[in-house]
């Protein structure tokens, strides 16, 4: 029998900072100053811990061509494949390498031009944790780069009101310049585990804003009947009319790139505060553009491409 997401929720309610063990905690880290170890495309060790626990702070500095298409990954209790391989600026909700700053929230913020990139997402781990740098396909630099990543021993992962299982991870699911007809589905986003989706990256290229009229969908456990988890692409992200009062970056969302002229558009949506829970299985998808029930669309949407980042925390389904 499979467990119900109202007793994952009500169990996750009941927890609080209090059910913490504060003596078993152990903060661990590490940083570089200035250092010269991205030379000849190679894949650079940032840091390396074993044990039980999360990341919760990372931050990047450095300046030169190329410097958003950084690759950050993390591997994750051994893995060979990471489950976490991020350019630096979609990493962190920005797209076409917007140089706006500075701004920030509490998990993600860019402070400088082009770096003082930093997040706190928390990264869990059972048994060690790896963290690693290597510069964008095509260039070839040998600049100097600074980092700091942290993290805490034995220290449980909550999102929101949820206290997440101890064999709960995160997972970044990429989607990369993927180009679409007009009205036609993507799917950003498939797992075949109980979870919960975390944050959703969306950066758009087109010939008009239309694509912006486009319903997200989610598909939870298997269900062929969407979860519709907008009226169009703008209010997903907590805007409105095209967002027509331009860029903002707060907590639950923020519009990190928008060009009108060249039809261009990023932004992000954390789910913390308003969670999205599966229990077997999760679909997102996206549209370009939208249509009435009788296939007429909104606007006249044209050709666009899409690179998206979806993140979720995954653990295997409970039975009983």
């Amino acid at each position: 029998m499979l467990v119900t997401g109202w007793v994952l929720l009500e169990g996750a309610a009941q927890a609080s900072a209090a059910d913490i063990d504060a003596a078993s905690l152990k903060s661990f880290g590490a940083s570089g100053k200035e250092q010269h170890v991205l030379e000849n495309g190679q894949e650079a060790q940032l840091l390396q811990h074993a044990g039980r626990g999360c990341l919760t702070h990372m931050w990047f500095g450095g300046d030169w061509p190329g410097y958003g298409r950084t690759r950050i990954r993390c591997y994750v209790d051994g893995e060979r494949t990471p489950s976490i391989d991020m350019e630096l600026f979609l990493g962190h909700g920005i797209g076409f390498d917007d140089p706006a700053a500075p701004w920030g929230t509490a998990r993600i913020g860019k402070t400088g031009h082009p770096s003082g990139i930093y997040n706190t997402y928390r990264i869990p781990f059972g048994k060690r944790i790896r963290v690693t740098a290597q510069l964008g396909e095509g260039i070839d630099v040998n600049p100097p780069f600074w980092w700091i990543i942290r993290g805490v021993e034995n220290l449980p992962v909550t999102i929101g009101d949820i206290r997440l299982p101890t064999d709960a991870r995160l997972r970044l699911h990429k989607v990369q310049e993927h180009r679409l007809k007009p009205l036609e589905m993507a799917e950003l986003c498939s797992t075949s585990c109980a979870g919960i989706l975390y944050q959703v990256t969306l950066a758009v290229e087109s010939r008009n804003l239309n694509f912006l009229e486009a319903v997200l969908r989610g598909y939870l456990d298997g269900s062929e009947e969407p979860l519709p988890l907008s009226s169009g692409t703008e209010d997903y992200f907590l805007g409105t009319y095209y967002f027509n009062r331009g860029m903002y970056h707060f907590p639950e969302a923020g519009l990190t790139h928008l060009d009108s002229g060249d039809n261009t558009f990023c932004a992000y949506r954390f789910h913390e505060e308003d969670p999205i829970v599966f229990q077997k299985s999760f679909r997102l998808v996206w549209r370009n553009g939208e249509a009435w029930e009788d296939g007429k669309p909104f606007g006249k949407p044209r050709p666009s491409t899409f690179s998206s980042y979806v993140w979720t925390y995954e653990w295997a389904a409970r039975a009983e």
